[in-house]
């Protein structure tokens, strides 16, 4: 049994890791962590294993990988299922680049309206809340980008 210098309970194990306790529980009922082995009348002891995992859980959610991905790579992190692990972060990389790809219609958009709200003159609608209210200005260019 590990020293009891060498282990943690749930409370410090948030700390150490930078989360909530709450989230620790509900990693453990995804199965992302597992429980400890709690000895017989006593509290739930964790180590720096558990620090480990949660670091892994948390840069992979950073990077933008779902908790169903993060349990996928933790499957495969014994480091023989490289190309598994790679096929999902191309996958990912995928999703990412789409994404920005979409971020970057909506900053013109949003570019196209802020600048016609100062061109504006006199008692005109603006055009930011009109075109907000038919509801076309984003719609139009993501489902037709290239406005053909």
């Amino acid at each position: 049994m590990q020293r009891e210098a060498e282990t943690m309970t749930i409370g410090g194990l948030a700390k150490v890791a930078g989360v909530n306790v709450e989230t620790i529980r509900y990693y453990q009922r995804r199965g992302l962590l597992p429980e400890p082995e709690r000895p017989y009348g006593s509290i739930w002891r964790y180590s720096k294993r558990d620090v480990e995992r949660l670091t892994f859980i948390r840069t992979a959610q950073r990077l933008g990988f779902s908790l169903d991905e993060i349990a996928e790579l933790l499957r495969l992190e014994d480091g023989a299922h490289c190309d598994e692990a790679s096929a999902l972060a191309e996958r990912k990389l995928e999703d990412v680049r789409e994404k920005l790809v979409g971020l970057q219609r909506i900053e013109h958009v949003l570019s196209d309206l802020v600048r016609a709200c100062h061109e504006r003159e006199g008692s005109v609608t603006c055009p930011l809340i009109a075109s907000l209210h038919e509801g076309l200005a984003i719609s139009d260019k993501q489902s037709n980008p290239t406005g053909s």
